[in-house]
C-alpha cells in the first residue's frame, strides 16, 4: 500500500461505523429519559458530537448514496432501495482507493449497480444490496445472511430454512412472554448475543484488523441494528421496562394524524395497497401502528433499545482493541446511521415521510491529530447533513474534495472553531413512489416522478413542498411536536413563502457543480472552491 505521504500524520486509519435505523434522540448523551448508552456517551465525551445531524434522504440505499457520494438525492438520483447509482459519481471509497486505501466492507452498502454495460443474467443484479464501487466486501451480511448463518452452522445452531425466521422467537420464549402478560417482542432471540449478526460482524472485523499487521487500513463496519425485525437476544431483550419508556409523539388518533395531509392518510392508513407502517417491525406478525396497542407499541420501544445496547457493546469491542494495539490514537472513527426510525410518533414505524424521527440521526466524529484536541468533548448544535461525512475524511486525509460533492467539510467544528458561515437549516428529500407496486400511485392518483417530497428545517419554521400534492408548514416555535399545519394558515402567508423561497434557493445552489469552477480561454483554468471553511 502507497499512503500520500502528504497526508496528516496523525491519521493512518479509517473506521467508519454505520448503525441501521438509529434515531438522534436514542442517546443517553441526548438525556433521553430512559435509555442510557454509556459506551457512546464516552466515545462521544472523546470526540466531537454533531447533535444536529441529518441524513438527507432515506431509506436505506438512497441514504447511503448520499453519505458515500457527498451529494444529494435530486443530484444522485438513487431514489429507493434497488435504483442503481449511477456509475459517474464518484465516492469515499474510489476516492480513498486513489490515495493507497482498500476500503474493506464488513456488512453491507445497498448500492444498486449502474446496469448499462452489462448483461442482465449478471449475478451482481441478484439482490439490490450491491457493493459501493471502491469497496472490498471482507465479510458479506445481507438479507440472506449466508456468512453468518455459515458462522451458527459451525457452532452447532439450527439454521431456519427461510433467513428472515431467525428472527422469529421459539414457541416456547413467546409462551413465556405471553404468560407473564408481555407482546410479542418482548420474547428473546432465539441466538445468543454472542452469536447474533452484531457479534459475529465484529468477529470478523477483528480477526482482519490483526491480519494487518500494522498495516494502514480502512474499514467500514455496517451493522444491522437496531433495523427491524425488533427482536434482541437475552439479557438486551428485557433491559428496559416497557411501562417506562416515553410515550410516543403523536395526534390523540390514527385518523386525527391522517386527516392533516393525503400523504399521512396514505402512509398510515395504508390505503389501496400502500405501505402499510407496520410491516417488518417483527417477523410472524403484521400490525400497523394504528391498530397496536400501547403496551405492545411501548415493549417495542424497549425492544428498541435493548437492540442499541446490544449492537453498542460490539463497538466497544473494537475500541478496546484500538486501544490495547496503541492505534486508537492514529485512528479516524466515523459513528453515525443511515437514517432514523419512527417508533411509532406520528402513529407510524420504519423510516418515512418527513418527520425529524426519520432523518435525525447521530454523527460523532474522532479526530486523532493534535489540531482537534480543542473539538474532543465538543457538542456541535449546527446543522449538519450525511453529504458532509466524504468531504470530511477525504480533507482529514490531505485530499482534494471532489467538486461533484455537495457536503462541506467539518474541520473547523473538529478542531473547535466556529466558520465564519455555515448551512442555517437542513435539507431533506423523499421519494415515495412505486414503480413495482404502484401502491401510492394508485392510492394518490399520481404519476411515479411526481411522488417526491423536500423538506427544509431552520429550527424556526419547517417547509414540506411536494411535487404534487399541497404543501405542509410547521411553527416549531408554537408547535415542536409538528402536529398542526400552519400552510392554509393567513397569518403564516409571508412564513410559507419565506420557506419556499429558501428551499427553491438551496434547490438551485446545489445543483450540478462538476464543472463550473472551471474557464476555458487559451487554456483551463479552475478557480478556488468556495464551499470550504464554511463559505456556503
Amino acid at each position: 500500500m502507497t499512503i500520500d505521504p502528504n497526508r496528516p500524520s496523525a491519521i493512518r486509519n479509517i473506521l467508519l461505523v454505520t448503525f441501521d435505523q438509529w434515531r438522534w434522540d436514542c442517546l443517553s448523551a441526548m438525556d433521553h429519559p430512559l435509555l442510557r448508552t454509556p459506551v457512546l456517551d464516552a466515545f462521544a465525551a472523546d470526540a466531537t458530537h454533531f447533535a444536529n445531524h441529518w441524513s438527507v434522504t432515506c431509506p436505506c440505499g438512497p441514504a447511503r448514496a448520499s453519505l458515500f457520494t457527498g451529494t444529494y438525492l435530486h443530484r444522485h438520483r438513487s431514489l429507493r432501495n434497488g435504483t442503481p447509482l449511477d456509475a459517474r459519481f464518484t465516492n469515499l471509497a474510489l476516492e480513498t482507493r486513489r490515495l493507497g486505501y482498500d476500503p474493506a466492507l464488513f456488512g453491507y452498502t445497498d448500492i444498486s449497480p449502474d446496469p448499462r454495460g452489462r448483461d442482465g443474467a449478471d449475478p451482481i443484479f441478484d439482490s439490490y444490496e450491491g457493493v459501493l464501487p471502491g469497496m472490498t466486501r471482507v465479510c458479506r451480511l445481507d438479507d440472506d445472511f449466508g456468512t453468518w448463518f455459515a458462522d451458527l452452522k459451525a457452532k452447532g445452531f439450527p439454521v431456519p430454512e427461510k433467513p428472515w425466521d431467525i428472527f422469529r422467537p421459539t414457541a416456547e420464549a413467546l409462551a413465556e412472554a405471553e404468560a407473564a402478560g408481555r407482546a410479542y417482542c418482548a420474547a428473546p432471540a432465539r441466538y445468543k448475543a454472542a452469536d447474533s449478526n452484531g457479534a459475529f460482524l465484529t468477529n470478523e472485523v477483528l480477526r482482519y484488523l490483526e491480519a494487518r499487521g500494522g498495516a494502514p487500513w480502512f474499514a467500514h463496519v455496517s451493522y444491522i441494528s437496531p433495523h427491524p425485525p425488533f427482536i434482541a437476544p437475552a439479557p438486551y431483550h428485557a433491559r428496559y421496562a416497557p411501562e417506562k419508556t416515553p410515550a410516543p409523539v403523536r395526534a390523540e388518533s390514527a385518523w386525527a394524524e391522517a386527516s392533516v395531509h393525503p400523504f399521512l392518510d396514505f402512509k398510515i392508513n395504508g390505503r389501496a395497497g400502500g405501505t402499510n407502517a407496520g410491516v417488518g417491525a417483527f417477523v410472524g406478525r403484521s400490525v400497523a401502528p394504528a391498530e397496536m396497542a400501547d403496551e405492545e407499541l411501548a415493549q417495542l420501544r424497549a425492544t428498541y433499545y435493548g437492540m442499541i445496547n446490544e449492537v453498542e457493546d460490539c463497538f466497544a469491542r473494537i475500541l478496546d482493541w484500538l486501544h490495547e494495539n496503541d492505534a486508537y490514537d492514529e485512528t479516524l472513527i466515523v459513528l453515525t446511521s443511515d437514517h432514523g426510525e419512527q417508533l411509532g410518533d406520528h402513529w407510524m414505524l420504519s423510516k418515512t415521510g418527513f418527520f425529524d424521527e426519520s432523518y435525525r440521526v447521530p454523527l460523532i466524529v474522532r479526530d486523532p491529530r493534535p489540531e482537534a484536541a480543542a473539538g474532543r468533548g465538543r457538542r456541535v448544535e449546527a446543522f449538519t447533513e450525511s453529504v458532509d461525512v466524504a468531504p470530511t475524511v477525504l480533507s482529514l486525509l490531505g485530499a482534494p474534495v471532489p467538486r461533484g460533492m455537495d457536503g462541506v467539510p467539518l474541520l473547523a467544528w473538529l478542531e473547535g472553531r466556529t466558520p465564519a458561515r455555515w448551512r442555517d437549516a437542513a435539507h431533506v428529500e423523499y421519494d415515495f413512489g412505486d414503480p413495482v407496486g404502484r401502491g401510492a400511485e394508485r392510492a394518490l392518483g399520481l404519476r411515479s416522478q411526481d411522488c417526491g417530497l423536500a423538506m427544509i428545517n431552520d429550527g424556526r419554521f419547517k417547509y414540506v413542498h411536494f411535487q404534487a400534492l399541497p404543501p405542509l408548514l410547521y411553527d416549531l416555535e408554537a408547535d415542536r411536536h409538528q402536529l398542526v399545519n400552519r400552510a392554509d394558515d393567513p397569518a403564516y402567508r409571508e412564513v410559507l413563502a419565506e420557506m419556499r423561497a429558501k428551499l427553491l434557493s438551496w434547490r438551485m445552489a446545489s445543483d450540478e457543480q462538476t464543472l463550473t469552477h472551471y474557464h476555458i480561454d487559451r487554456g483551463a483554468t479552475a478557480y478556488e472552491d468556495e464551499r470550504f471553511e464554511g463559505a456556503l
